[in-house]
């Protein structure tokens, strides 16, 4: 089962090195895309449907169906084209996302980047020295080496503000793998994600914060390798119940 990695806020695919290179390396076929307004594609602006479209675009380049693995941004991008595409995206996995948008929790955002915005570099410098203080340091350079889009965050919050993600999760049909570190603030609704999936299941992965993918990369790249063995097996012998990644943490 092929594997699409959507990037989170002000980041880029840059950030999933670890899981690119590990997953390659097992000779599974892996794309994570840019995002509008991000990484190679800095300078667009940044729509939740120029998004969709982006992961849309890299499902059919690996064939027309893949697991779709979104980290916080990438998340909500990916809960969106999962519910817009089902019969492309037979598996979900929702990290480091679990809070609804509303508006509150986005004004929380918007006034950090509006402070943000006022400095010269727009808090890039900030931002630099806050990754490489919280992520160990082949992290800091996986997120750092794509770099960093501080011009991006007022259009996404926007755009993702109104977005009733819990709707989106009830209408998609497959399965949900919602995984959040044990550290993530972004965990507030996890319970709500977890009873608005169809077929869904909470993985909590310990000692790690809302980049889980660079705090825990192993463990994380396990993961997602179990849920792509999960949905291949499925779609090789319907009916039947394979393992699920959940047993392994």
């Amino acid at each position: 089962m092929p594997i699409v990695l959507v990037h989170g806020l002000r980041v880029s695919a840059s950030m999933w090195r670890p899981q690119v290179n590990a997953l390659r390396a097992e000779g599974r076929r892996v794309l994570a895309p840019d995002l509008p307004g991000h990484g190679r594609r800095r300078g667009e602006l940044f729509t939740l449907g120029g998004a969709v479209a982006t992961v849309r675009a890299a499902v059919d380049e690996l064939g027309g169906r893949a697991l779709v693995v979104g980290l916080s941004l990438g998340g909500f991008v990916s809960i969106a084209a999962a519910a817009a595409y089902p019969d492309r995206v037979p598996g979900l996995m929702a990290v480091s996302c679990s809070a609804r948008p509303v508006n509150a929790l986005a004004h929380m955002y918007r006034i950090p980047t509006a402070l943000l915005d006022r400095l010269p570099d727009r808090g890039l410098a900030v931002n630099s020295r806050f990754h490489r203080l919280t992520l160990p340091a082949d992290g800091a350079a996986a997120v750092l080496d794509g770099g960093l889009a501080m011009e991006a965050a007022r259009a996404v919050i926007e755009e993702v503000v109104n977005l009733d993600v819990l709707g989106l999760l009830a209408s998609y049909p497959g399965p949900v793998w919602l995984i959040n570190g044990v550290r993530d603030h972004f965990r507030i609704h996890e319970r709500q994600f977890l009873q608005a999936c169809a077929d869904g299941r909470l993985l909590t992965v310990p000692r790690a914060g809302h980049m889980v993918n660079l705090d825990q990369p192993e463990v994380f790249g396990k993961l997602v390798a179990d849920a792509a063995d999960v949905l291949a097996a499925r779609a090789a012998a319907p009916g039947e119940t394979p393992p699920d990644p959940a047993a392994s943490l």
